[in-house]
């Protein structure tokens, strides 16, 4: 016999009612219509986009087991939304979203190892329990392998990252370091993995944290005096991931016993997953013992996507959020977006928005003038080796002048210069800066920068250079 929507869907049904409460079917189940069966993919009907969110929300498990029962492993669920009388139009209009197949992230429960001499172990997260820990892993279950497209420029870093995922802490691939660029994926891929672990493992403890937020809590530790509780509680995690751990550079206190923790963790078979914005051979301000052991495992590089990339992350978007967009559009979007898939993202979605909030038809004109704003507004990375070319061009020098203990007022100015920017501009710490530019500690750049401050208010022609500086580097 021939499957049909309708088949298919009261087979589900049947499945479902026996599975909830008799209420919740005729609330949520009941006012549904089968639409359309295209080969492994069904098409449903819900009366709102709340009707559809609430589905996923609490009924995704449960639509998902019931469906692979009726079309197999590969079935798919696919929403069609009815608007009723949307833009003052009399016929209402369908909108179409794909199911995310996937359940919101619950907290985890530890068991941690009960000690007389510390009876509260305490989880920086939360307020401080005893023996029986809940920890939210932090994770965003929206950012998963399904939607992390496979590339040439990220091929290496996602497939380490699948094979980590599949055997957590039994690779060689630990630490798993992945670096690169803003906005080329970092976090997107060490949530994909983290989501991943916890699908195939429920019972390990997975947590995702910023090198900022870590360092937070052990600065916080130290003031309350239990810097052990925090050691320990890191000690029960079986899959840590850190983002953005260049933070840690000329921290050396949370660097010491983040060492300590990642000693731990490696020794015992538990996996690490860092991201970087940069290589460790080039992070400044790391200590060599660390560095060492970030070189241990696998460093993978993200790099900017390829037009064939950027055209298949571009139509994702697209089927992700139900919008139908011409060929041409996505390849003149993918044409002149190139830097990274963050500015592709919000280009797509800035263009999707001009098109439904005006009313306006999805044109080549409104895609070139949507993509020229946006292209123009996006900031510029500004990284420290950057400002000190601005810098030694305006000056008429050349960086290793810039760079010199040479005591001459206009390079010493222009070296203040420099580190007043890189402290504007970058996010790099005082140590970090001073290390770049010409080898000097923290104290020098916090001088640097108030004698910029002081001579702006006081001098018409030190300000006049630091406008000009400042427009080169915002241009």
């Amino acid at each position: 016999m021939t499957k049909t929507a309708q088949s298919v869907w009261e087979n589900c049904l049947s499945f479902i009612k026996d599975n909830i409460q008799d209420q919740a079917y005729k609330t949520w189940f009941e006012p549904i219509k089968s639409v359309e069966l295209t080969d492994n993919a069904l098409y449903i009907q819900v009366p709102s986009k709340f009707f559809y969110e609430w589905l996923e929300e609490h009924y995704v498990k449960l639509l998902k087991v019931a469906l692979t029962k009726e079309l197999g492993k590969n079935a798919k669920l696919l929403y069609k939304i009815k608007m009723e009388n949307t833009y003052g139009n009399k016929q209402p209009f369908t909108e179409q979203l794909p199911s995310a197949n996937r359940v919101p992230m619950k907290p985890q429960e530890v068991d941690a190892p009960f000690k007389n001499l510390n009876p509260e172990l305490k989880n920086p997260f939360v307020i401080p329990g005893i023996r029986n820990l809940k920890i939210e892993s932090q994770l965003n279950a929206n950012y998963s392998f399904d939607n992390f497209l496979e590339g040439d420029s990220n091929r290496l870093a996602r497939s380490a990252g699948m094979a980590v995922a599949n055997k957590p802490g039994g690779t060689s691939f630990n630490p798993l370091l992945i670096f690169g660029g803003v906005g080329l994926g970092k976090t997107h891929l060490a949530h994909a993995i983290g989501v991943e672990v916890k699908d195939k493992y429920p019972e390990k403890t997975v947590l995702y944290i910023s090198a900022e937020i870590f360092t937070q809590q052990y600065i916080d530790s130290v003031k309350k005096n239990n810097r052990n509780d925090f050691i320990h509680f890191y000690q029960l995690i079986d899959v840590l991931i850190i983002d953005d751990v260049q933070f840690l550079s000329g921290k050396s206190g949370t660097q010491d016993v983040f060492f300590h923790i990642f000693n731990y963790l490696h020794q015992n078979g538990k996996q690490v997953i860092l991201t970087s914005d940069k290589a460790p051979v080039d992070m400044q301000d790391i200590e060599q013992r660390l560095l060492s052991r970030f070189k241990w495992g696998l460093s993978a590089e993200l790099h900017q996507p390829d037009y064939e990339t950027r055209i298949s992350i571009l139509k994702n978007i697209l089927y992700r959020d139900g919008v139908e967009m011409p060929e041409d559009i996505i390849e003149y979007v993918a044409r002149n977006i190139k830097s990274n898939v963050r500015e592709l993202e919000g280009a797509i979605i800035s263009l999707i928005a001009q098109s439904s909030f005006n009313k306006k038809e999805v044109t080549l004109e409104l895609a070139k003038s949507v993509v020229e704003k946006f292209v123009k507004n996006v900031k510029r990375e500004i990284s420290i080796d950057y400002i000190q070319k601005i810098v030694s061009d305006y000056f008429q020098l050349d960086i290793e002048t810039l760079q010199s203990k040479t005591r001459k007022r206009h390079v010493v100015q222009a070296r203040q210069l420099a580190m007043f920017f890189a402290k504007k501009f970058t996010k790099a710490s005082l140590a970090n800066i001073g290390s770049q530019i010409g080898d000097r500690d923290h104290a020098t750049v916090l001088h640097a920068c108030k004698t910029v401050d002081n001579l702006v208010s006081t001098d018409k022609q030190f300000k006049k250079f630091v406008e000009d500086i400042n427009k080169k580097l915002t241009l």
